[in-house]
């Protein structure tokens, strides 16, 4: 995922609404600074006051999944959405992409299917989302899922060398 563009845009629609909290803040502040270890405190402190924990949550999964520290990030990533954060189609993204590093493939799989239901994805976050799908059917062994999944992608995407490329990678297997 492009990380940076994501945290960017966090920021910015944080820093524009009205009523945000301090803590969530400087947590905002520390993630675009990349000091992930400030930024998750200053979020678990929105978190116990209960303030906006959705969003705070998020702020926390995204710091430890720039950490790489997947199965947090995914536990976070899911706490957000308990606690009220916007489904859109970039939470489910990094939360299907959690549940792949972790070895998690079926959920990922549906995670990405709710990602890409989604009414606000760019053309780009649509993109990889797709793509994320023959990721997980790989991971699950289904080949001639994925191979079905690559196929549709590249009809779409046809100038994509890294889906040629995954192409040439499925027919080994099928």
């Amino acid at each position: 995922m492009k990380i940076k563009a994501v945290i960017a845009a966090v920021v910015l629609a944080a820093l524009s609404l009205t009523g945000c909290s301090a803590p969530s803040e400087k947590g905002l502040e520390y993630l675009q600074e990349e000091e992930y270890d400030k930024a998750i405190e200053e979020f678990q402190k929105a978190v116990d006051k209960d303030d906006n924990p959705g969003d705070a949550y998020r702020g926390i999964g995204i710091a430890k999944w720039e950490q790489e520290d997947y199965e947090g990030a995914l536990e976070a990533f899911k706490s957000a959405l308990e606690n009220g954060a916007e489904k859109t189609g970039t939470l489910y993204n990094f939360i299907g992409c959690c549940a792949l590093r972790v070895g998690d493939a079926s959920s990922a799989l549906n995670y990405f299917n709710l990602g890409i239901s989604q009414e606000d994805n760019s053309e780009e976050l649509l993109q990889e989302m797709k793509f994320n799908v023959v990721s997980a059917y790989e991971q699950m062994e289904d080949w001639e899922s994925a191979m079905s999944k690559l196929q549709e992608y590249l009809q779409e995407y046809p100038d994509d060398e890294k889906a040629q490329k995954e192409m040439t990678f499925l027919e080994t297997r099928l």
